[in-house]
């Protein structure tokens, strides 16, 4: 008879253990749930702000597509600039516009087959003299190319060879070079980065170094931009 008491009693404490048991992994589970359903809300909120935004940046790009204009150059849709009605500060078209650019971004490698951005913007800018009334003839560009921006003026065989693709620059560099551009890398990158001079488009100049090719052609008068 004791012993069966005894029995009793522990079954009593175990039912009410389990009990206890099942009540706590019910609470932290019904804790699970909602901080999972808040989080996904979070989430749901977070991307729905997202697709607004890029929605709206949609629109704001096509109306801007629309008005867009490339007075000399065509090196993708960010070398297009936004014609501006009267603008009351002009630039004396008579002047020479020495401009100096200094390359050295290369695409990364997802953007392998799209036209450097830094070659885009020279573009752009060359339009944006043009647009604002210089003649072409009166804009000097050169553009010094170094670092990892040396991939982008390299010819077909060595792109190929890298990104197993034709390079998407030859176009806009055969068209920026018509327009008067200079080209020049910097022989110091090139060891760096194992690039060969025959591997370079041949109306590409070597310099010992960018360094020295930027400080002397500012020290004749061009105005030097740093391409991103």
């Amino acid at each position: 008879m004791k012993k069966t008491f005894v029995l009793l009693v522990a079954l009593l404490i175990s039912g009410t253990l389990f009990c206890q048991a099942v009540s706590g992994l019910d609470s932290v589970l019904r804790v699970r749930k909602m901080q999972k359903d808040s989080t996904l809300r979070v989430m749901a909120h977070a991307d729905s702000v997202k697709v607004e935004k890029e929605f709206a940046d949609k629109l704001k790009w096509d109306k801007i597509n629309a008005l867009l204009v490339y007075p000399l150059l065509n090196g993708g849709q960010y070398s297009g600039i936004i014609p501006v009605k009267d603008p009351t500060e002009i630039p004396d078209p008579g002047l020479d516009y020495k401009l100096l650019f200094e390359l050295t971004a290369n695409n990364p490698d997802s953007a392998s087959a799209e036209i450097n951005a830094g070659l885009t913007e020279v573009a752009r800018i060359i339009n944006l003299h043009i647009a604002s009334g210089i003649p072409a003839k009166k804009i000097f560009p050169v553009i010094v190319v170094h670092a990892a921006a040396l991939n982008a003026i390299t010819g077909n065989e060595y792109y190929k060879k890298h990104y197993k693709l034709e390079n998407p620059n030859l176009k806009l560099i055969g068209d920026l070079t018509a327009a008067g551009a200079r080209f020049i890398a910097c022989g110091q990158a090139m060891n760096f980065f194992n690039i060969k001079k025959e591997e370079l488009l041949p109306l590409v100049k070597v310099s010992l170094t960018a360094q020295t090719a930027l400080s002397s052609y500012q020290l004749r008068g061009y105005v030097k931009y740093v391409l991103q």
